[in-house]
């Protein structure tokens, strides 16, 4: 096996490709969910489900895959979950079902939750110097944050020449290359098996996140069942109860709330949480409006929302190397209201010309980009070094979680202000479902007249639009307030650590 310390930066390029796959797989869908979604004949509920299933699993998860790479080894358990991610893709390709293709996410968000906790132990363990560290976490983040605003990218060229199918068959190809690589240069340390592993509540916080998150989703329906919220909220909130007071309960708990007592350590998370909040719902709802509405291609949707993950990938190592100089507070509240400012153009200049669009998109993708590193860095800096593996572990279930919530949040946002906005044109089918999502208005529209498709799709796409105003807005609004938020809590730490 060749030296670990001269290979670090071939190590750095192996999690980098593994991390890339992850996160890309979160906003990967969202060029492709218009041609799935018609496919499959899914229904707005089984979309959001296709979409949000992996995000949920892998934040509730991550926090014990966490500590069972640390009884394992987190060599064993990025390589295993390599092997896992990798049939999960396999399995996604070729779904013929959605109900099929949301187990096939949840599988693909296991193998994620192996591979995730590993990649930054790895790096603290390759990386011995404090400053190349430092700058192999700022690739990192980079690569999180840019990622995942570049998968509607990805996922819209590959559609421009193949199938749905394929922005999941993709994976497998990286997956191969990287287990081999990983294998043969990460350096192997043996687990500590006395270290226990909360399997219990593991469980206990995703079962409590996936039903929150479906009372929120049958909330945001035309005719929701509000039976059913009340049971998924209860229950939701009953396992999250339970989830907290077994971790206050343990001796060896697998997220200790105490660390969000150290200063700076709990707005750093709020950062990283709403960061991800904007941005996965932001894209979600910015895809589907350039191709449902503007009807432009998988392709050309994804060229046109370019500038956002450009700048994300420029901003993102940048931020990170002026952070020490200019200091968490500052860094983090600049970028949080850069993004606001960003998202707030987007509300205001969605009809304006490309040219200026393109500026916004770059704008925000900068604030976010920034925001995330930022976050990163100040979360590892910030936790005490025995609580290092703990920290690596809440950050990432800070961006997992959040674009989990951005997707349930924004899209029953979405879904609630186009059904109480569109007014269906008479002689409709009697059980037509066009109030449920401007797909199924698209839907129908084929099954009549020429006009009368041309009318419905106007008042849809209209009623789209209006949605996607409050959408943005709303992103605009809690990232202004969370960079307020910060200022002044941070202000308040450090007139305690002054005084």
């Amino acid at each position: 096996m060749p030296d670990a310390n001269a290979s670090r930066w071939l190590i750095l390029a192996i999690i980098s490709s593994a991390l890339f796959l992850i996160v890309i797989d979160m906003t990967v869908l969202y060029t492709a969910l218009p041609t799935l979604t018609h496919d499959l004949r899914a229904t707005a509920s089984e979309k959001l489900w296709i979409v949000n299933a992996y995000g949920l699993v892998v934040a509730g998860l991550l926090l014990g895959m966490g500590t069972l790479g640390d009884r394992l080894g987190h060599k064993r358990l990025f390589i295993a979950g390599l092997v896992v991610f990798g049939l999960a893709s396999l399995c996604a390709a070729f779904s013929t079902t959605p109900a099929f293709l949301i187990a096939s996410r949840g599988l693909l968000a296991v193998g994620a939750a192996m591979m995730m906790p590993a990649t930054l132990s790895i790096l603290r363990l390759v990386f011995i110097d404090e400053s190349e560290r430092a700058m192999a976490i700022g690739i990192w983040a980079a690569v999180a944050s840019g990622g995942a605003a570049f998968g509607p990218v990805l996922g819209g060229v590959l559609l421009e020449h193949f199938w749905w199918g394929s922005v999941f068959l993709i994976n497998v190809p990286v997956v191969m290359l990287s287990l081999v690589l990983a294998a043969w240069l990460i350096p192997g340390r043996p687990g500590n098996p006395d270290r226990k592993w909360d399997l219990t509540g593991s469980v206990l916080v995703m079962v409590g996140l996936i039903g929150l998150a479906y009372a929120i989703k049958e909330l945001g329906k035309p005719m929701p069942s509000f039976q059913a919220v009340l049971i998924a909220g209860l229950v939701g909130g009953l396992f999250m109860t339970w989830f907290v007071r077994r971790q206050r309960r343990s001796i060896d708990p697998m997220l200790d709330f105490a660390i969000f007592l150290h200063p700076g350590f709990g707005v750093a998370v709020l950062s990283a949480l709403v960061a991800a909040i904007a941005l996965m719902g932001m894209e979600l709802v910015y895809t589907q409006r350039l191709q449902l509405v503007l009807e432009m291609s998988p392709l050309e949707a994804g060229i046109f929302i370019i500038p956002l993950p450009l700048a994300s990938f420029v901003s993102g190592p940048l931020a990170g190397r002026w952070l020490p100089r200019v200091g968490s507070r500052k860094m983090l509240t600049g970028s949080l209201l850069l993004s606001g400012l960003g998202m707030a153009g987007c509300m205001s200049l969605y009809n304006a010309s490309v040219p200026v669009q393109m500026v916004v998109l770059f704008v925000l993708g900068a604030g976010l980009g920034a925001a995330m590193t930022a976050a990163s860095s100040t979360i590892m800096n910030k936790a005490p070094p025995d609580r290092a593996g703990m920290a690596a572990s809440i950050e990432e279930v800070s961006y997992e979680l959040g674009g989990a919530i951005g997707v349930t949040l924004m899209g029953s946002i979405l879904s609630v202000v186009y059904d109480a906005v569109l007014q269906p044109p008479a002689g409709l089918p009697p059980d037509n479902l066009v109030r449920d999502s401007l797909d199924e208005a698209m839907r129908v529209a084929e099954g009549l007249s020429a006009e009368a498709a041309d009318n419905l799709l106007t008042l849809a796409r209209a009623a789209f639009d209006q949605g996607f105003v409050v959408v943005m807005g709303s992103c605009a609004a809690l990232l202004l307030l969370t960079a307020v938020t910060v200022w002044r809590r941070y202000g308040r730490v450090e007139n305690l650590s002054s005084a």
